[in-house]
C-alpha cells in the first residue's frame, strides 16, 4: 500500500479516511487533525494558558505532545488515585514523560485529600468508576481555575465521545446530550473544557505515541472490570468494521442536528447552586465530592 500524501511506502491504513499513510505523513496528518479540531471550535489560541489533564495513558500523553510541539503554552496536572497496583507506576510514567519533554506537572494525592479511590470504593455502593469520574472533574476543573489557566484539556478521542454519546442516547438523557461535545464553555464555576483528539480515533493515537516512543499506562484500572462503556466501545467498533467512517459521522451529525435541542433542555431544567461546603456548582446544597468526604468521615 503506498502513502495517500507522498507515494511511498505506507505503513498506517486509515480505512474510515480510505487513506494510509508512511510515518511522516501519518504525524502530519495527526497535527492537521488536531489543528482543525482547534481551530473550527475555537478551543484556544496561542496566548491561552491551557492545562492538560494528564492521566498517563496514550491520549493524553499523544495531546500533550501534540500541543507541546506545535508551541502552545501546556501545563499537566496528574491526579493520583492512590489504587494499589497501578496509580504509582502511572505517576513515574507522568513524572518522567513530563520531565523529557520538559512540560511543567502538578500532581494532586487524592490520598492526601482524604479521597482515596479505595477508600471511595469501600465507602459508597454506587459503581466506583462514576465516583472517581466525579472527584477527577472535581479537582481538574478547581486547579483550572485556581490557577487562571483559560482552558481545560482532556485527551478524549472520537471512540471515547462515540461511546458516551450512544449511551447517552440509550438513556435519552437529556441533560448530558446537551452538555456533550469537544467544547464546553466556561461558565457558571467551571472552566472551559475542550477535547482536541476528538476527530481521531483510539487507535490513531495508540499509532501517534508509537511513532513517537512515547512510553504509556497501558494497564486497565483494576476496578472498571465490567464497566458499560467498554463493552459500548466493542459495539461500536464491530460497525465501524462494517461500515467505516460511521463513528465519526454519527458524532458530527449529532452536533450539527441534534445538539442544540438538548442544550435548550439543558438550560430550562439545570439550576445551579454554590456547595455550602467549596462553593462548587451544584444542583444540590452540597456537591457531590463533599458528600463523598462526608460520608468516609462519618465511617473513620
Amino acid at each position: 500500500m503506498k502513502c495517500t500524501r507522498c507515494k511511498s511506502k505506507a505503513i498506517v491504513a486509515l480505512p474510515s479516511h480510505n487513506a494510509g499513510f508512511c510515518k511522516q505523513c501519518f504525524l502530519k496528518y495527526f497535527e492537521n487533525q488536531v489543528q482543525k479540531a482547534i481551530k473550527s471550535k475555537a478551543m484556544f489560541t496561542q496566548n491561552d494558558k491551557i492545562l492538560i489533564a494528564i492521566s498517563g495513558g496514550k491520549d493524553s500523553l499523544a495531546l500533550a505532545l501534540q500541543l507541546k510541539l506545535l508551541g502552545y503554552n501546556i501545563t499537566g496536572l496528574h491526579i493520583d488515585l492512590d489504587i494499589p497496583n497501578s496509580s504509582e507506576h502511572v505517576r513515574e510514567i507522568v513524572k518522567k514523560f513530563c520531565q523529557t519533554f520538559s512540560i511543567p506537572l502538578f500532581i494532586i494525592s487524592l490520598k492526601k485529600e482524604n479521597l482515596s479511590i479505595p477508600k471511595v470504593k469501600q465507602t459508597l455502593s454506587r459503581p466506583i468508576c462514576s465516583a472517581c469520574g466525579q472527584i477527577k472533574r472535581y479537582y481538574f476543573n478547581r486547579f483550572a481555575l485556581e490557577h487562571d489557566f483559560q482552558v481545560l484539556a482532556t485527551g478524549h478521542n472520537l471512540d471515547d465521545e462515540v461511546a458516551r454519546l450512544f449511551a447517552n442516547t440509550l438513556r435519552w438523557d437529556e441533560t448530558y446530550l446537551g452538555s456533550q461535545g469537544p467544547v464546553l464553555k466556561e461558565e457558571n464555576g467551571f472552566a472551559k473544557k475542550v477535547k482536541p483528539l476528538y476527530r481521531l480515533t483510539e487507535f490513531e493515537t495508540a499509532v501517534f505515541c508509537f511513532l513517537h516512543n512515547i512510553n504509556y499506562s497501558t494497564k486497565p484500572c483494576p476496578y472498571s472490570k465490567g464497566a458499560s462503556f467498554t463493552f459500548y466501545k466493542k459495539l461500536l467498533d464491530d460497525l465501524e468494521y462494517q461500515q467505516p467512517g460511521r463513528k465519526f459521522n454519527f458524532y458530527e451529525t449529532f452536533l450539527k442536528k441534534g445538539k442544540r435541542g438538548f442544550q435548550l433542555l439543558r438550560k430550562s431544567k439545570l439550576t445551579l447552586n454554590s456547595c455550602q461546603k467549596c462553593n462548587y456548582p451544584t444542583t444540590e446544597t452540597i456537591c457531590g465530592v463533599c458528600r463523598i468526604k462526608k460520608i468516609i468521615s462519618s465511617n473513620n
